[in-house]
């Protein structure tokens, strides 16, 4: 059965890897450009079967960015589009959330159940997309699946992980090893497999679904993880924390790099739960957390 999608955000780092992806299943894969979605109409989307939606605002680490941007981009284009889909012949739509629209720290386990408290303009904006979705009444044989995704990573991806594999490539001792922490990560290849078993089949719920790769890892396993895949003995330096709490709050006073707040980013812990998604789905993901850092990192030698 031939599928028509319809997809905004095809030129980002998702985007592309998804439309090469569906290429593999002989899908073809419709574009709509972000200018067009502040004033779509119905006509745009005639013909779509499936609206993938991933056009949207990344939250921005500088903070130079104004808090109109992101709702403008991330809520109001969403509604705009959603919208339209509820006028339309289309039956899904897939909505790419963020687990920042659920919480911005995380003290145990984030799970669907957790009563969202974004802190940023960039999960309340993202937030505020969902729940509009949710609020609508919902003709016959429609669905929407809204996915809420942590750390994307993989081939082609400029993120943190390439700062940490170029620091690894250095030769320079990770020196934040005596603090202990777990972080979710999820392979691109993996958030591919999911949004596609949402494409083709009929029997998944509508609803929200965080996506995490299956094992949480610590900042000191990937550090192993890079060095293995530069062929490099993994250098850990563990630095008693209370030293490096103290030279945090020295950088606070003199603004040097390591500061308290970028200290806690560097070492929180953000385990996300993928229990639901694949209670749904009722199949394995295909690659591993280790696998899928360690393909991520092999690709950084050849970018």
């Amino acid at each position: 059965m031939k599928i028509n999608i319809l997809m905004s955000g095809s030129s980002g780092f998702v985007g592309a890897n998804l439309v090469e992806y569906l290429n593999l299943y002989g899908v073809t894969v419709n574009v709509i450009l972000r200018d067009k979605l502040h004033k779509i109409e119905l006509s745009d989307i005639i013909g779509a079967d499936v609206i993938i939606h991933l056009a949207g605002k990344a939250h921005d680490l500088n903070q130079v960015s104004s808090p109109k941007e992101y709702y403008d981009v991330n809520y109001e284009m969403t509604k705009n589009l959603f919208d339209q889909f509820l006028c339309s012949n289309a039956s899904k739509f897939i909505f790419i959330s963020s687990v920042k629209a659920a919480a911005d720290s995380v003290v145990g386990v984030l799970d669907e159940n957790t009563i969202p408290n974004p802190k940023t303009h960039y999960g309340k904006s993202k937030l505020m997309a969902e729940e509009y979705i949710r609020r609508q009444n919902m003709p016959v044989g429609k669905s929407f699946f809204i996915l809420r995704p942590c750390m994307i990573h993989g081939p082609g991806n400029k993120g943190n992980l390439n700062l940490l594999y170029k620091f690894v490539k250095k030769g320079i001792p990770y020196p934040l090893a005596s603090f202990e922490n777990k972080r979710s990560f999820l392979s691109i290849e993996n958030l591919c497999f999911v949004i596609t078993e949402l494409i083709f089949r009929s029997d998944i719920t509508s609803g929200i679904y965080n996506v995490a790769d299956d094992e949480s890892l610590s900042t000191n396993t990937v550090v192993g993880i890079i060095s293995r895949s530069l062929n490099k003995k993994e250098r850990l330096w563990y630095v008693p924390s209370r030293i490096i709490r103290f030279s945090a709050k020295i950088g606070d006073k003199l603004n040097l790099p390591l500061s308290t707040e970028r200290l806690n980013k560097l070492t929180e812990s953000y385990v996300v739960s993928n229990d639901k998604l694949k209670t749904a789905l009722g199949k394995k993901l295909p690659i591993s957390a280790k696998d899928g850092l360690y393909l991520t990192s092999i690709s950084f030698k050849h970018a």
